[in-house]
């Protein structure tokens, strides 16, 4: 709920955590947030339930007041200190608090014991780890940037080596590795079933998550116990509770929860049954596609992600983290962006493209410009590597525009991006930082410019030519990054 009248803006922000735990969130952004960026904020106070401060200008003149206040939600109240404040100021302020309050749920989920599982499969629980596996499955993800970046460093290192014994040999290289990679490419969505630690069908469509967020005392009893410790409770857990009745006993599991020095209390848990399969369907049938195969990977970090030469060949992978972050209707939007890509058969456009960089490079440039020298070779490599992963960003941002057209909602997905990467926002506030994102070795355009972009489209369905037109933004952007 959000509200901007005559130069103020009101809206309430409902976070994902217990009730008792208001109190700490408004310690937390004291702390944290407000007192950390003193060149912004001033006239900081704090009560049980509320904060209250100064927005500061980059003359350090207070021009917005800001009160944040509430015991089961969180009313915000933002107001000029003088007139006129730009509209862009007041909604800095609120993402300000957006991306305090999604820090702080970061920090509650830091500090928890997740339960997770899918009905019909038998219980594993998850990995003690709050990082996303680093398997050969990221490498087929998405556009398969990850696997043609690796494709690339190799021939250059064929190169090195082959050219030592016998050149003749060498203008075989890209030809039989691109060969291999599209083999890659197009068997990708069988090489990441094989990695799933879970498959969603339509008889078994339902994820359950559970999250039960320890106090400050527990959190240090939990943080002296070792990994294999912390995967026995959960084991117990799941086979006295879990897996006898599908669903946490806080009765039943006490016993269990106090040989860890842990008090469990049903008012704290956090709970959360998803019907994977249906969210799947809803964002397939609007593409007018068949669902494809679902996998389900058991880790925190919220992502979600595509693979496939083509819809009909799709595969879609959403991690329990996402289930945990974001709505029904936030995961619908996020997997528009991913059916997204495999509307327009991205991996084998990109695929296609690179191949035609690099044949062109290792035919022309290097039959021209012949060296044996290694530095050159490293430049090289990385100004081709930079600008595939530049060109791969055409193409995530097209993306984001296909999810706002069939989908209908940008606003929607803007929200999404900003909960997944409230983080990277914040960083990216820095202008160094932000000419840095754009020439990253990372497919996706700076989530300030994405995000920003998917607030400003009104009309998404006047969109004729989605890559152009993403091209020519991405562009844009970063040239305004100078």
């Amino acid at each position: 709920m959000c509200s901007l009248q005559a130069n103020s803006l009101s809206f309430t922000i409902v976070p994902e955590i217990p009730v008792d735990y208001f109190s700490k969130f408004y310690e937390y952004m004291n702390k944290f947030f407000l007192v950390p960026q003193k060149n912004r904020f001033a006239d900081i106070s704090t009560g049980n339930f509320s904060v209250s401060y100064s927005v500061l200008d980059s003359n350090g003149k207070r021009v917005l007041s800001v009160r944040a206040s509430g015991s089961e939600k969180i009313d915000v109240v933002i107001e000029p200190l003088s007139v006129p404040v730009p509209e862009a100021e007041i909604l800095r302020s609120k993402e300000d608090l957006e991306i305090a309050v999604n820090a702080f749920e970061d920090q509650v989920r830091k500090n928890s014991l997740f339960f997770a599982w899918r009905e019909g499969e038998s219980i594993v629980p998850e990995a003690v780890t709050g990082k996303e596996n680093k398997s050969l499955r990221r490498i087929f993800l998405e556009t398969q940037i990850i696997l043609i970046a690796a494709f690339m460093s190799v021939g250059i290192l064929l190169f090195l080596v082959i050219e030592q014994f016998d050149a003749l040999y060498v203008p075989l290289v890209p030809i039989v590795l691109l060969a291999i990679q599209f083999i890659f490419v197009f068997y990708s969505n069988k090489i990441v079933a094989r990695s799933a630690d879970w498959h969603i069908t339509e008889r078994d469509p339902y994820i359950h998550i559970l999250q039960y967020p320890l106090s400050t005392a527990m959190n240090d009893a939990t943080k002296k116990l070792s990994k294999k410790d912390l995967t026995q409770l959960k084991q117990e857990i799941y086979k006295m509770t879990i897996a006898e009745n599908g669903e946490l006993d806080c009765g039943k599991a006490h016993d269990v929860f106090a040989k860890f020095g842990i008090d469990c209390k049903s008012e704290d848990l956090i709970a959360r049954k998803v019907n994977v399969y249906d969210v799947v369907k809803r964002t397939a049938d609007k593409f007018g596609y068949k669902v494809p195969e679902i996998i389900v990977s058991n880790t925190l970090l919220p992502n979600a992600a595509a693979s496939g030469p083509s819809p009909s060949r799709g595969i879609v992978l959403i991690t329990t983290g996402t289930f945990l972050q974001l709505s029904d209707e936030e995961i619908e939007s996020v997997l528009g962006h991913e059916f997204g890509h495999l509307k327009g058969h991205d991996p084998l456009w990109l695929y296609g493209l690179s191949a035609i960089q690099y044949l062109f490079w290792f035919y022309i440039i290097f039959t021209l410009i012949r060296t044996s020298s290694t530095f050159l070779l490293i430049i090289y490599l990385w100004a081709l590597l930079t600008l595939t992963y530049f060109v791969s960003k055409f193409f995530e941002a097209r993306a984001d525009l296909i999810s706002a057209i069939v989908i209908g909602k940008p606003k929607v997905l803007a929200d999404s991006l900003e909960k997944i990467g409230f983080q990277r926002l914040l960083y990216e506030r820095v202008p160094s930082f932000r000419f840095q994102e754009w020439l990253s070795w990372d497919p996706h355009p700076p989530i300030y410019f994405r995000i920003a972009r998917l607030r400003n489209l009104d009309d998404p369905s006047r969109i004729k030519h989605p890559l152009r037109q993403s091209a020519r933004e991405v562009i844009r952007g970063f040239f305004s990054s100078f």
